[in-house]
C-alpha cells in the first residue's frame, strides 16, 4: 500500500516495488544476523577474551531475544501499526548493532546482542505483514511471499558468506557495523515509500508476552545446558520444568486474555500446526548444519573465515536459483507433496554429511551432501509459509507473521543446541570430526520426522492457496 502524497513523481509501479526491495532487504539483514558472527567466533574470542562456553552465547543470545520476542513483535505491529512497529525494531536493531560493533569487553557484546534481537523481534513481523498488505491481488501477495521466503531461506548461508568477507578484509566488528548504514537507509526510505496501515487500538498481554518469552528462553537453555552440563544436571532440569511452567501458564493466559498476544485460533487449523512443526524441524537441522559445517572447515580443512564463508556459496545460489520456481511447484504438487519431499532430501543430505571424517575433503565429502542440502530446503521454505499463512485474517496478520519467524527462530536456536548435544556425547577431545557421525545422524532423524509429520498433517485446505500462485 504505497504512499500516495510522498514521492509521486515515482512511478506508482516502481515505487511499489522499490518498496518491496527496501522491505525485503531489511529482511535479508535480519535473517543473516543470527549466523553472520559465526565465522569470526575464533577471532572474537582472541581479540576479547571470551571464554569457550561464553562464545557459544553470540548466536544464542541474538536467536533467543530474537525469537522469544517475536509475538510481542507481531501484536505490537498489529496495534500500533505495521509500519511504525518496522522502524522503531529497525532503529533498535541499528543502535544495537553500533555498539556491538565498537565494543570492547564480553558482556558489552553480549548485551549488544540481546538488543539486537529485541529490535529484530519488533521489526521481523511487520516485514511479512507489509508485504502481504502493500500486495494489490492474490497473484502478488504470491510473488512477494516467494520473494520473502528466498530472502529468508538464504539468509543464513548468506550471512556466514559476508561474515567471512568482512571478518578477512576488514574485521569481525564489520559484521555489525554493516548493519548501521544499511539500517538507516531502510529505516528513512520505508517512511516514504510505505503508508501506515490501519491500527488496531488494544490492551497489551503482558502477561503473555513475559511467560512466552522465558518460557522459549528456558526450553533452548534446558538445551544448551545439557550439551555442557549433562541432562542430569540441577540446571538443565531447572530449566526444562520452568520451561514447561512458563509455557503451560502462557496457552492458559493466552485462553482467558480479552486481548491475547496470539490468538489460539490460530492454532486450531491442523495443516497450520504441521507447518510449524515441518518449519521448526527442518530450519533446526538446517541451522545446526550450517553450525558445524563452518566450523569443520576451518578447524578440521583449516580454511580462513573468507574461505569457509565462501564455501556455502553453492548452496546459497542453488536455494535461490530453486526458489523461483516455488510458486509453480506449489499450485502444481500442493504444500505437502513439497514439505515431505524437501524434508526427506534434507535427511538425505544429512546422511551424507555422517560421513564427514578427520581426512574428508571439499569436493566431494561436503560439496556434494550440500547441494542435496539445497534443493531440500528450497522444498521447505515456500509451501511452508503458505500451509502456515493460508487462511489467516488480515487483522491477525502481524500476529501470524510473528508465529511464523517464532517457529524459525526458536527452531534454529532448539536444533542447534539438541544436535549441539547429540555431537557431545560421540565427541573426542580434540577431533573435531569425531563428533559429527552421531550428530549428523540425530539430524536425519528429526528430518524425516519432518516428512512423517507433513504427510500426515497438511491436508488438502492448504491447496486453496496453491491456486493462487498459478497466476505468478
Amino acid at each position: 500500500m504505497p504512499s500516495s502524497n510522498r514521492g509521486d513523481a515515482v512511478p506508482a509501479d516502481r515505487r511499489r516495488a522499490l518498496a518491496l526491495w527496501t522491505v525485503l532487504a531489511a529482511q535479508l539483514m535480519l535473517a543473516m544476523d543470527f549466523l553472520i558472527v559465526v565465522v569470526a567466533l575464533p577471532r572474537i574470542q582472541t581479540d576479547l577474551g571470551f571464554s569457550a562456553a561464553g562464545l557459544t552465547w553470540m548466536p544464542n543470545a541474538f536467536g533467543l531475544a530474537f525469537g522469544g520476542l517475536l509475538l510481542l513483535g507481531g501484536r505490537l505491529g498489529d496495534i500500533i501499526g505495521q509500519v511504525r512497529a518496522f522502524r522503531i525494531g529497525l532503529g533498535i536493531f541499528v543502535v544495537a548493532s553500533l555498539v556491538g560493533g565498537l565494543a570492547q569487553a564480553p558482556s558489552v557484546l553480549i548485551v549488544a546482542r540481546v538488543v539486537q534481537g529485541i529490535g529484530a523481534a519488533l521489526a521481523a513481523p511487520s516485514v511479512l505483514a507489509l508485504v502481504m498488505v502493500m500486495a494489490r491481488d492474490e497473484a502478488e501477495k504470491a510473488r512477494g511471499l516467494s520473494l520473502f521466503t528466498a530472502v529468508s531461506s538464504i539468509g543464513a548461508s548468506a550471512g556466514l558468506i559476508l561474515g567471512g568477507v568482512l571478518t578477512d578484509f576488514l574485521s569481525w566488528r564489520w559484521a555489525l557495523l554493516v548493519n548501521v548504514p544499511v539500517g538507516i537507509v531502510v529505516v528513512t526510505a520505508i517512511g516514504r515509500l510505505v503508508a501506515e496501515t490501519h491500527p488496531r487500538p488494544a490492551r497489551l498481554d503482558i502477561a503473555g508476552a513475559l511467560t512466552a518469552t522465558f518460557g522459549s528462553v528456558a526450553l533452548v537453555y534446558g538445551f544448551i545446558s545439557a550439551a555442557g552440563a549433562g541432562w542430569a544436571s540441577t540446571s538443565t532440569i531447572a530449566a526444562f520444568v520452568g520451561a514447561a511452567v512458563l509455557l503451560t501458564l502462557f496457552f492458559r493466559i493466552e485462553d482467558r486474555h480479552p486481548a491475547p498476544l496470539l490468538d489460539l485460533c490460530l492454532l486450531r487449523d491442523r495443516s497450520r500446526l504441521a507447518g510449524l512443526a515441518v518449519m521448526a524441524l527442518v530450519v533446526g537441522v538446517h541451522f545446526a548444519t550450517l553450525f558445524l559445517l563452518v566450523q569443520y572447515l576451518e578447524r578440521v580443512l583449516g580454511w580462513t573465515p573468507l574461505a569457509a564463508g565462501l564455501g556455502y556459496m553453492p548452496l546459497t545460489i542453488t536455494v535461490y536459483a530453486l526458489s523461483a520456481f516455488a510458486p509453480r511447484l506449489i499450485a502444481t504438487f500442493g504444500p505437502r507433496a513439497l514439505l515431505v519431499a524437501g524434508s526427506a532430501i534434507v535427511a538425505g543430505s544429512l546422511a551424507g554429511f555422517a560421513l564427514l571424517g578427520e581426512g574428508g575433503r571439499y569436493f566431494p565429502d561436503v560439496l556434494v551432501p550440500l547441494l542435496i542440502h539445497a534443493v531440500g530446503i528450497a522444498f521447505i521454505f515456500a509451501p511452508g509459509t503458505v500451509a502456515i499463512l493460508h487462511g489467516v485474517p488480515d487483522e491477525h496478520a502481524g500476529t501470524a507473521s510473528g508465529l511464523l519467524q517464532m517457529d524459525q527462530q526458536i527452531g534454529g536456536a532448539l536444533g542447534i543446541a539438541v544436535i549441539t548435544t547429540i555431537y557431545a556425547i560421540g565427541a573426542v577431545p580434540d577431533r573435531f570430526a569425531s563428533g559429527l557421525p552421531a550428530a549428523f545422524a540425530g539430524g536425519v532423524v528429526l528430518a524425516l520426522i519432518a516428512a512423517l509429520v507433513a504427510l500426515r498433517g497438511i491436508g488438502s485446505q492448504a491447496s486453496a492457496a496453491s491456486a493462487a500462485v498459478r497466476s505468478v
